[in-house]
């Protein structure tokens, strides 16, 4: 097994799930990781078909608000994020990503560190019909704080209280989202 894969695996074995479809993700990711080390992506957009993606969730530790980003090719409000480089640690991947796509420099960490939620999705918009499998990371951000937002890859950022977050159909985000912000209020950061 490649080094970088069984760190991976490690990672996701100590996400603790927050209901029955992040531990079937959970499950479901462990047995894709035992089964192949081809779980970096090679080529744009789904080579190969299935492989890893690091989102970094900022959160403001004043109300507990979330920035997404309109992102042009999915047509979704999401989590900043992208997808692992060979062998790169996702978290590392999450820390490149808040700085490219936010003009946000991680000198303090991620929040743990290590990923809190894990998904498996089918891609949707431009590049619809692979499969990423998510890993999701916290990062503590000040909504006061300016950011570089990468205009190639988004319309728009803007920051959503957990009551937005309730009262808007659900269909605009990643289609986990509302459930990793269920998780989120549980663990209160």
């Amino acid at each position: 097994m490649r080094t970088s894969v069984g760190v991976v695996r490690g990672v996701v074995a100590g996400i603790v799930p927050c209901d029955e479809v992040e531990a079937g993700h959970r499950s479901e990711t462990l047995h894709w990781l035992r089964s192949t080390d081809d779980v970096f992506r090679r080529l744009k957009p789904a080579t190969p078909p299935r492989h890893l993606v690091s989102y970094v969730v900022p959160v403001d530790p004043a109300d507990g608000a979330v920035l997404l980003v309109d992102h042009v090719n999915a047509g979704l409000w999401l989590p900043p994020g992208g997808h692992v480089d060979p062998d790169e640690h996702p978290a590392e991947t999450a820390r490149r990503e808040a700085y490219e796509e936010l003009g946000v420099p991680v000198e303090g960490g991620l929040v743990g560190e290590e990923p809190v939620f894990v998904t498996v999705t089918r891609t949707v918009g431009i590049d619809a019909g692979h499969t990423d499998v998510s890993l999701w990371f916290l990062l503590r951000l000040d909504r006061t704080r300016p950011l570089t937002l990468d205009s190639g890859e988004f319309r728009s950022a803007r920051w959503w209280s957990p009551a937005e977050v309730r009262d808007v159909d659900p269909t605009r985000f990643d289609p986990h989202f509302t459930r990793f912000c269920s998780k989120l209020q549980q663990m209160r950061c």
